[in-house]
C-alpha cells in the first residue's frame, strides 16, 4: 500500500513511496495535521543517489516496527534535497550550527512551526560507536515533547532567533581587487599538497572544479606560473585517481582514504553538476595549454553526459546512483558497477591484454577496493606505441560493463545544473568541432525554455525541476537563475543565435527583481517564495557554484554583451563579498574568484562580424571562443545597423567589415582595440595561442 509520496514527480519520493512510513511532501497540510494532533514533526532530507539514504530507508523505514511508531507519535515529511534546496540550505544551517558537521539523510525534528529543536543525520538501527539507535533517539524525542513540552518549545524558538540573525551582507569591502585577488591565490598556495596534486588534508577529497576555474583565469590575467601548475597538478590528479571512470568517462562525486596509507576510492555516484562543470574545466585546461590528455578527458566527460544522462525530452538527469545489483548475489552495494579484479579482466580481454589492463589500471590481486575488487586508476600513462591497444581494450570493457546490472538514475531534470550542461557542452562542440555536442546543449536549453518557463501558477518564472517533459511544482531559486542564464549566454556565444542572449536578459532581470536585496547582496529565494524560518543567503561555493556567484557572473557577462550599466552594477555590488572572503577562504568561493578575474579583465568584448557564408568568418570566431581572456564574451554575425537592423546582438552595433573581409573587434568597456581581419592577431588580442591552428 503506498503514502502520499506516490503522486510525487521525485524519484526519491517515489522511493519511499512504498515504505510503512506514513510519509508527507513538503506541505502546507502536513504542519496542519502536526499542529491538530499535537505532535512534533521529523523531517528527513534525502537525495536519490544517496548511499547512506537508502542505507537509512532500508533499516528504519522499512522497518514496520519503527515505522509504526513514527506514525503514531510524529508527522513524518520527506524531502528531496534537490527539489527543495532551500528547505535544505535553512534546516542543514541548523544541523551544522548545532552538530558541527552535516550530511545527508538529514534528520530534523521541529515544531508544527517549523522550528527545529533536535538534529543529526544519519542514525543506525541499533547503538554504534557511541552513537543512538534511531528508536532511541525517536523515543528521547518523544519523551521530552510530552514531559518538557516548554523547554522544548523556548530551544526552538532560540534556534530560530539565532538563525534569522545570520543574514548577510554583500561584503562591505568593496571590488576584489589584484591585491585581494593574489592574497586568494597565496592561499591557495598554502592549500596546495604539490606531490600529490590535490587542496587541503583529510582522507575525503571533492573535486576543486571552481577553484580551477580561478587558477585558469588568474594565470591568464597575470601570467602566474604558480596559479597555472597548480591547475595543472590538480587536474592530473583527479583524472589519474578513481575519482575519474577510466572506462566510461566522466567523474564519481569524491574520493576518500578508507585506510590509513591506502588508495583513494570513490564514493560512487555520478551527479551532473560535478560532470559539467569537470567537463568545461577540462576544456578550459586544454584551451589554455593545448593539453592532449584534458582534451580527451573534456570529450569523454562530454560524452559520458549524453549517453548516460541524457533524457527522451533532450535534458539531462540529475544523477546516477553509487549502488548496483552485485552480479552474482543480487545485492544492492556501492561500486559493483565499476569495480574489477584481474580475473574478470583476463575473461574480457583474454590473458595477454587482460595483464595489460590490470597493470595500467592499478588492479591488484589483493584489490585496492572491497572483497579483492580494484576501481581502476591511472597510475602513469603507458608507452604510446600500445595508445591503440590501450583504446580498445577501455572499449571492450566499456561493452562488457554495460551487461552489468546498471546503477539506478536520478531522471530529474534540475534547471541549475543543466544550465551548466548546456555551458559545457556548446563550448566542447564549439572548440573540438563536435556539432552534436553543440546540438544536444541547444535541444536542453530548448526544453528548459518550452517546459522550466510553463510554470503552473501562470507566472512568468523559471521553474526548479521537471521529470519525464513535466514540470515540477517548485519554484527556481537563485542559482536555477544563474546557471541558466550562464548556460544561454554560453550558447549564444557559440552559435550565435541572439535569442539566447534574450532569454538569459530575461533571468538576470528576474534575478533583480526577485532576489536582490537593497544593499547589493542576494538571497537564495525570491522574495515571495514560500516563508521558511530563515530566507536562506548563502555565497559560498560548495559542490556547485553559489547562486550568488552564478548570478553575479551572468550579470557581469549581460553588462558587457549590452552595455547595461545597470546589470554591470549589480554584479559589482554583490561580488564585494568575494573581496571579503576570497583571501580567507578562497577554496569555498572559488566561482566568485573566477567571476572577479573576469571584472578585473573587463571582461573582454569580441563582435565578429561578416557574412554567415564566410568561412573566414567561422576562422575567426572560432579563435575569439578559444581566448583565454577571463569571461570574455562574443558575438557573431552580419553587422547591426543604427536602427537595429541586422545582427542580432548589441556588440555587433555598427561593426564594419575591414576592406570587405570579415572582422574581429576586441574591446574593453565598449573601447576598442584596431579591429583585424587577420586570426593570428585575433589570437594575441584574446589569449588563444596555445590552440590556434589546432
Amino acid at each position: 500500500m503506498s503514502n502520499r509520496l506516490a503522486d510525487e514527480t521525485s524519484p526519491y519520493l517515489l522511493q519511499h513511496a512504498d515504505n510503512p512510513v506514513d510519509w508527507w511532501p513538503w506541505s502546507p497540510e502536513a504542519f496542519a495535521e502536526a499542529r491538530e494532533r499535537g505532535v512534533p514533526v521529523l523531517l528527513s532530507v534525502g537525495y536519490s543517489s544517496c548511499h547512506w539514504c537508502h542505507v537509512m530507508a532500508h533499516e528504519s523505514f522499512e522497518d514496520e516496527l519503527t515505522a509504526a511508531y513514527m506514525n503514531e507519535h510524529f508527522v513524518n515529511i520527506k524531502v528531496d534535497r534537490e527539489e527543495r534546496p532551500d528547505v535544505d540550505a535553512v534546516y542543514m544551517e541548523a544541523v551544522q550550527a548545532a552538530t558541527g558537521h552535516g550530511g545527508w539523510p538529514m534528520s530534523v525534528f521541529m515544531t508544527a512551526d517549523g522550528e527545529p529543536f533536535y538534529f543529526g543525520t544519519y542514525f543506525p538501527p541499533e547503538p554504534r560507536h557511541g552513537t543512538a539507535s534511531f528508536m532511541q533517539v525517536l523515543e528521547g524525542v518523544r519523551t521530552a515533547w510530552v514531559g518538557r513540552r516548554e523547554e522544548v518549545a523556548e530551544v526552538a524558538q532560540k534556534i530560530t532567533r539565532d538563525l534569522a540573525g545570520r543574514a548577510l551582507g554583500a561584503g562591505g569591502e568593496g571590488l576584489p581587487t589584484a591585491e585581494s585577488q593574489g592574497n586568494a591565490l597565496l592561499q591557495l598556495t598554502r592549500d596546495y599538497d604539490p606531490a600529490s596534486g590535490w587542496f587541503g588534508g583529510g582522507d575525503t577529497r571533492f573535486p576543486p572544479s571552481m577553484v580551477v576555474e580561478f587558477l585558469l583565469r588568474h594565470h591568464a590575467r597575470t601570467g602566474s606560473e604558480g596559479a597555472r601548475e597548480m591547475a595543472e597538478g590538480a587536474c592530473e590528479a583527479m583524472v589519474r585517481s578513481s575519482l575519474f571512470d577510466q572506462v566510461g568517462g566522466g567523474f564519481h562525486r569524491y574520493v576518500l582514504r578508507a585506510k590509513p596509507d591506502g588508495p583513494l576510492v570513490p564514493h560512487f555516484e555520478k551527479m551532473l553538476y560535478d560532470n559539467a562543470l569537470l567537463c568545461r574545466v577540462y576544456a578550459h585546461l586544454w584551451r589554455a595549454t593545448g593539453s592532449d590528455l584534458a582534451r580527451r578527458v573534456a570529450l569523454e566527460t562530454a560524452d559520458f553526459m549524453v549517453r548516460e544522462l541524457r533524457t527522451e525530452h533532450g535534458g539531462f538527469a540529475s544523477a546516477l546512483d553509487a549502488d548496483s545489483a552485485d552480479p552474482l548475489t543480487g545485492a544492492h552495494v556501492e561500486g559493483a558497477y565499476y569495480a574489477w579484479t584481474p580475473a574478470q579482466l583476463r575473461d574480457v580481454l583474454g590473458e595477454d591484454d587482460g595483464d595489460l589492463a590490470a597493470a595500467y589500471f592499478g588492479v591488484t590481486e589483493e584489490g585496492t577496493f572491497e572483497h579483492g575488487a580494484s576501481v581502476l586508476q591511472l597510475p602513469q600513462d603507458g608507452p604510446a606505441a600500445e595508445a591503440g591497444r590501450i583504446a580498445s581494450i577501455r572499449e571492450r570493457l566499456l561493452a562488457a560493463r554495460a551487461a552489468r546490472p546498471a546503477p539506478g538514475r536520478d531522471d530529474k531534470v534540475v534547471a541549475a545544473w543543466n544550465g551548466l550542461a548546456v555551458a559545457a557542452l556548446a563550448e566542447c562542440g564549439a572548440y573540438f568541432d563536435r556539432p552534436d555536442l553543440v546540438e544536444r546543449a541547444t535541444e536542453a536549453a530548448d526544453l528548459l525554455v518550452r517546459v522550466h518557463f510553463d510554470v503552473p501558477s501562470g507566472r512568468a518564472r523559471l521553474a526548479r525541476t521537471s521529470k519525464d517533459g513535466r514540470v515540477g511544482a517548485n519554484a527556481g531559486v537563485l542559482e536555477d537563475y544563474g546557471d541558466v542564464a550562464e548556460g544561454f549566454l554560453a550558447l549564444a556565444s557559440v552559435t550565435g543565435e541572439g535569442v539566447w542572449l534574450e532569454f538569459a536578459g530575461f533571468l538576470v532581470d528576474l534575478v533583480l527583481d526577485l532576489f536582490a536585496a537593497e544593499d547589493g547582496s542576494l538571497y537564495d529565494t525570491a522574495h515571495d517564495a514560500e516563508q521558511l524560518i530563515r530566507r536562506p543567503q548563502d555565497p559560498t561555493d560548495t559542490a556547485a557554484p553559489s547562486g550568488w556567484t552564478a548570478a553575479a557572473g551572468a550579470l557581469l557577462s549581460y553588462a558587457a554583451h549590452t552595455g547595461s550599466q545597470a546589470h554591470r552594477t549589480a554584479a559589482e555590488r554583490a561580488l564585494g563579498v568575494v573581496h571579503a572572503l576570497g583571501p580567507r577562504a578562497p577554496r569555498f568561493i572559488g566561482h566568485g574568484l573566477a567571476v572577479a578575474e573576469a571584472l578585473l579583465d573587463g571582461p573582454r568584448e569580441v563582435a565578429v562580424v561578416g557574412r554567415p557564408e564566410d568561412p573566414a568568418l567561422a576562422e575567426l570566431h572560432r579563435v575569439a571562443l578559444l581566448g583565454t581572456a577571463p569571461g570574455a564574451v562574443v558575438a557573431t554575425g552580419m553587422p547591426r545597423a543604427a536602427d537595429g537592423s541586422g545582427g542580432e546582438f548589441p556588440l555587433l552595433a555598427e561593426r564594419t567589415l575591414v576592406g570587405g573581409l570579415p572582422t574581429a573587434y576586441v574591446c574593453r568597456h565598449f573601447v576598442c582595440a584596431r579591429p583585424t581581419t587577420d586570426p593570428d592577431e585575433l589570437a594575441g588580442q584574446v589569449g588563444a595561442e596555445a590552440t590556434r591552428g589546432v
